[in-house]
Formats: structure tokens, C-alpha cells, sequence
């Protein structure tokens, strides 16, 4: 079918659920809101079969909806309505939520449904359980109201009225009143579900320092103890913070913006707070904790049997000149263990998205900093692609973007659960990008669909990216399950007779193209680009970088969305044949047995 995308903005879920109807087969335009002549302008132009919004903030005006068919994702059960439902339902410690696709009509969130789907609601942050649990049932449900759409025959179901399965629930909008925490008072568990209720957008409003700032993210202490309020100590980059009854670590401030001020954006808390900090004991990050401890820890390791376990997990996915040396030191750590097999990644959520805007932008000298972060990132990258005594996989237990895309590249296998988007590309922030991408994307992939799919920025699928070559295995598995999973099937790599073989061949591979031509090269060219980008004053980069850490969007829909190139710009996504043979010689491979697709 023809869908017309209709969007507030091109986020997680938008992209995903993009990627998801192309592999589909469905000709796809997306629009992104701003007005609604531009809308309808769109529709006439477009004249799609079906209008479906992912993820919309404003009103579908009445003569669309009731032109076109329109098809809305609300991010709660049947019945429930309100701008705010997963804030809600975190709040309130729901065990289970759900994702209803409904049609748009007069009354916000109550049309008729189409679909929905369940989920179960961990004890994690908003914004990790949109990108996750919440995105599986809504494609989940999304692809199956399409089906029901197409068929013709579907009968939608009202959300009122003898047919209504589930009371109706109007819930208003989760202010600030609601998020505010009383340090003397609330308990470490409820200061926990305030701050995850609002760890992205729109953090909790506090008093701190003789400041306000918006806190983000929360997880929990179970040692630290203080006086309730009282900054505690502080933990690469993050700040504890004592409760009535314990104590949380907040990575993340944002300053409340200014009447007339320019707008404020994230930071890592120790940064963003600077001079106000007062003195406090810097913890040392423990690598190897025991299971029962519960604190913050941007980077730990275990061990099962002859594989190693490195988990990583930076907020938002960003990785600083600080984080990529301390993940770095930890790789080589990991690199002096006796196995042969180590899992690069393996968390929920995020894996990487490369260079961390945010922490450059603060910088007082942002070229500067830049230059230091990809160095870092370099040099990180370079570490894992020259790692010949044992084998490495990168697993992608969410989604990954630009550098975090060239890192995961730099392992032998690559594996990605089946949620993930990929976003293999750097020109939307104006970059050439580095981290050896010229060197590991057409070694995987072949250099005509390197270039499409660098120039077309489009994300793609974790299933898509595997018929590609650009994955090894999809894993099937909740969000939960993911790092589970992957330490078990690098268990049995690692304790198999095929390892060794592999470990051999990939030997003799980095060999042959280093003769070749060297990882040196690969480097030098890159980062004279990148130096270019960062340094020369005609270059878009620090512009865009500033908007996007802003969150200054740019109206309409971006050059590289227009539905004229879409279809142009679009990766091969062939739906059943093998890889290409245009890919170079493959790094070590899985033995033969069950289907990648686990």
C-alpha cells in the first residue's frame, strides 16, 4: 500500500516502524508535522491509502480524518487516553501496559481500535521502555492493523459503547507538581519511579546547589546513606543523592531555562553543576560487581566459562572522550583474561550512538573537543578491530547510530536483537564520519551499498541490516532476556571445537588486509575529513550540532525524507536471497547449525 507517515518528529519509534512497513513492502512518504496546509498539501501530492502517525503531538484536523483513513499509536491500552500514559503507568508501578492503534475521529485518543498489543513494564527509565517494550507492541500492533486495513473486511472495534472491552480512563497531562519529590519524605523506590517517569523529557523539576535543575534518570544505592537531599558522592560523571530511606544516582542535569535565556540542554551531572559542586568523594568504578549489588555502573564484566562479558551502558547512547578511554581500559582488561571469546555490549537499550554531542557543545572550545572525542573513538575502535587472540562480538541489544555502528562493525560477528534500528551513517550532523567505517562497512557490504546506504541516512531494520551482511545474527528476544541470550550462545561458541579455527582464520584475515593496505591509512584519510568538518568555519557541523542538542528541529520534513528520493536513496533490501557477492572476503564466521535468526 501507499502510507503516508505522518510524525512529529523522526524519532525512535517513527524510524522504526519506517523500516519495519518498507521491509514490508509498503511505499512509504513521511511527514513530519508543521502546520495543516502543509498536511494537506502532502495528501494531495501523495495520495497515499492509508495515513499512519507513530508519534504525534498535534490534532489531525477533521477534514483529513474524515478523508482519509487515519491511524493513531497510542502508547496505552484500549481505554485509556491522555498525553502522558507511559508517564502514568511508570508512576503508578504498572506490571503490564499496552499499545493501541485507533482512528483518528473528533475525540483525542477514543476512535475506534484497530489493534493492540501488551507489554511488560520493567523497572527501567520512560525512554528506555519506548525504545524497547513499548516499540515491539506497537509494530507488533501497527503491523497488524495494516494487515486488517488491507484485508478490506476488518471491522475496527469502538472503545465505547456494549463492545468496549476496558473502562475508559482520561488521564491529564503529568506536570511538574506531579514529579516532584520530597527528599525528607519519599522513599528511594518512589523517588526511583519519579525521575524514570521523566528521564528524558521532561526530567524532574528540583532545587539543588542553589539551582534548578531538571534531574535525569534515576537508578538506585544500596550502600550510600545521608542525610535526605544531601549530595553523597559522585561516580563517572553522576551524582548520589540521599533519600529518606537511601539513596539514587542521577547521571544527568539540565538547567532550568532563563525568562529570555537560550535553551538549556543535558550534560553529564558533575559537568553541568561545575564550580557548585561542593567536595565529595569520586567512587571508583567497580568493573566486576556481584550480582546482588545494586548501583551505578556505566561499564562492567563477567565471565562464563571461557567467554567474557563487557557491558556498557552510557545514557542516550552517547560516548565522551572520558567514557570511550575508560571503556577502552576496560576492553583491554577484558583483552588480559584467559578466554576466547568476548561479548562486546549485551544491555538493553542503547548500544552506541558514537561522539557525545551534548558534553562538545559545553565544551569551551567545541572543534577542540570534537578532535578529542573521535580520536578517542578511534582509538577504541582500532583496539577491537586488532584483537587477534580471540573472538569478538558486538552484541546490540537496542538501537545504534553513526560511530556505534562503526564500533560494532570493528567486532568479528555482529548481533543484534530483533527490535534494534540501525543507523549506519554520520551526513545528518554534517560528518564524514571515522572509527574505520571506510574499511569495516564495505568489507561487510560491498562498496556500491556502503555508498547508499552512507548517502541515503535511512535506518533499518535489525532483519533488513542481516539480509544486507551487515548483521551476522538477529536474536528474537524480549529487551530483557537479550543480554541472557547472547552470554549463552557466546558460551557455546567459546566452549565449541570451532572457536579456535575461527580465532586462527580471523588471525590470518586482519594479516592479509593490513598487507594490503594498513588500518593506518584507513584512519588518516578519515580524520582529514573529520578535521575539515570540525575545524573549517564553512562547514554545517557545529551549527547542526547545536540544534540538535537544542532540540531545535528544522521545520518540514528533512531533504533526505522527501518522498520524491525515497524510493532512489533506499538500501537493497533483498527479501530472501543471500548477501551480495560484491562483499569482501567475510571475517570469521559462525559454524554450521541453527539458522542465525535465533
Amino acid at each position: 500500500m501507499r502510507v503516508l507517515l505522518l510524525a512529529s518528529a523522526f524519532n525512535s519509534l517513527t524510524q522504526r516502524v519506517f523500516a519495519e512497513l518498507r521491509d514490508h513492502g509498503h511505499r512509504l512518504t513521511v511527514h513530519l508535522a508543521c502546520g495543516d496546509e502543509p498536511l494537506r498539501e502532502a495528501l494531495r501530492r501523495d495520495a497515499p491509502d492509508l495515513v499512519l502517525a507513530p508519534m504525534l503531538k498535534a490534532v489531525i484536523p477533521p477534514d483529513v480524518w474524515s478523508r482519509y483513513p487515519c491511524l493513531v499509536v497510542h502508547p496505552g491500552p484500549p481505554g485509556d487516553r491522555g498525553p502522558s500514559s507511559l508517564d502514568w503507568a511508570i508512576h503508578e508501578g504498572a506490571e503490564h501496559w499496552g499499545v493501541t492503534v485507533l482512528q483518528a475521529d473528533g475525540r483525542m485518543d477514543g476512535g475506534d481500535v484497530w489493534a493492540t498489543a501488551g507489554f511488560p513494564v520493567p523497572p527501567v527509565g520512560k525512554s528506555d521502555l519506548y525504545r524497547n517494550e513499548a516499540s515491539d507492541a506497537a509494530v507488533r500492533a501497527v503491523l497488524l492493523a495494516v494487515r486488517r486495513f488491507a484485508s478490506g473486511t476488518y471491522r475496527p472495534r469502538p472503545q465505547h459503547g456494549p463492545e468496549r472491552d476496558a473502562p475508559e480512563h482520561v488521564r491529564p497531562y503529568f506536570d511538574q507538581g506531579l514529579r516532584a519529590i520530597d527528599w525528607a519524605a519519599d522513599p528511594a523506590e518512589l523517588v526511583l519511579r519519579k525521575l524514570r517517569a521523566a528521564d528524558s523529557q521532561p526530567g524532574v523539576l528540583d532545587e539543588l546547589l542553589g539551582g534548578e535543575w531538571y534531574l535525569h534518570g534515576g537508578h538506585p544505592e544500596d550502600e550510600l546513606r545521608g542525610r535526605p537531599g544531601e549530595l553523597l558522592a559522585t561516580r563517572t560523571g553522576a551524582v548520589c543523592r540521599a533519600t529518606a530511606d537511601g539513596a539514587v544516582w542521577i547521571p544527568e542535569l539540565r538547567p532550568r531555562r532563563r525568562p529570555g535565556g537560550p535553551e538549556t540542554f543535558k550534560l553529564p551531572a558533575v559537568l553541568a553543576l561545575g564550580t557548585r559542586l561542593p567536595e565529595l568523594p569520586e567512587l571508583p568504578t567497580p568493573l566486576e560487581l556481584p550480582e546482588h549489588r545494586r548501583t551505578w555502573a556505566e561499564i562492567r564484566y563477567q565471565e562464563q566459562g571461557r567467554a567474557g562479558l563487557l557491558r556498557f551502558s552510557f545514557p542516550g547512547g552517547a560516548m565522551s572522550t572520558d567514557q570511550c578511554r575508560r571503556l577502552l581500559a576496560a576492553y583491554r582488561f577484558a583483552c588480559s583474561r584467559p578466554t576466547s571469546v568476548l561479548v562486546l555490549g549485551g544491555g538493553r537499550d542503547f548500544f552506541s550512538n558514537g561522539i557525545h554531542l551534548n558534553v562538545i557543545e559545553a565544551s569551551p572550545d567545541p572543534a577542540e573537543e570534537s578532535w578529542a572525542n573521535i580520536t578517542a573513538m578511534d582509538d577504541l575502535v582500532e583496539a577491537v578491530l586488532t584483537t587477534t587472540d580471540r573472538l569478538v562480538l558486538a552484541a546490540l541489544g537496542g538501537n545504534a547510530s553513526a560511530g556505534g555502528v562503526a564500533l560494532a562493525l570493528a567486532a568479528d560477528q555482529v548481533w543484534v536483537r530483533d527490535g534494534a534500528v540501525l543507523n549506519p551513517h554520520y551526513r545528518l550532523m554534517g560528518l564524514y564520519g571515522s572509527e574505520y567505517w571506510t574499511y569495516t562497512l564495505p568489507r561487510r557490504v560491498g562498496a556500491a551499498t556502503a555508498e547508499r546506504l552512507t548517502r541515503s541516512a535511512l535506518p533499518l531494520t535489525a532483519a533488513g541490516a542481516q539480509r544486507l551482511g551487515l548483521v551476522d545474527r538477529v536474536i528474537e528476544a524480549s529487551p530483557e532476556d537479550f543480554g541472557r541470550e547472547a552470554a549463552r550462545l557466546a558460551g557455546l561458541l567459546a566452549a565449541g571445537p570451532a572457536a579456535d579455527g575461527l580465532i586462527a582464520a580471523k588471525k590470518a584475515a586482519r594479516e592479509r588486509d593490513e598487507a594490503r593496505r594498513p588500518l593506518a591509512e584507513y584512519r588518516e584519510r578519515e580524520l582529514a575529513l573529520m578535521h575539515r568538518n570540525f575545524f573549517a568555519p564553512e562547514e554545517p557541523y557545529h551549527a547542526l550540532r547545536s540544534a540538535f542538542v537544542r532540540k531545535r528541529p528544522r521545520p518540514g520534513t528533512p531533504a533526505h525524507l522527501d518522498p520524491r528520493l525515497l524510493d532512489r536513496r533506499a538500501p537493497d533490501l533483498p527479501p530472501t536471497e543471500p548477501p551480495g557477492t560484491d562483499r569482501a572476503e567475510p571475517g570469521p564466521q559462525a559454524p554450521p547449525g541453527p539458522s542465525p535468526r535465533v
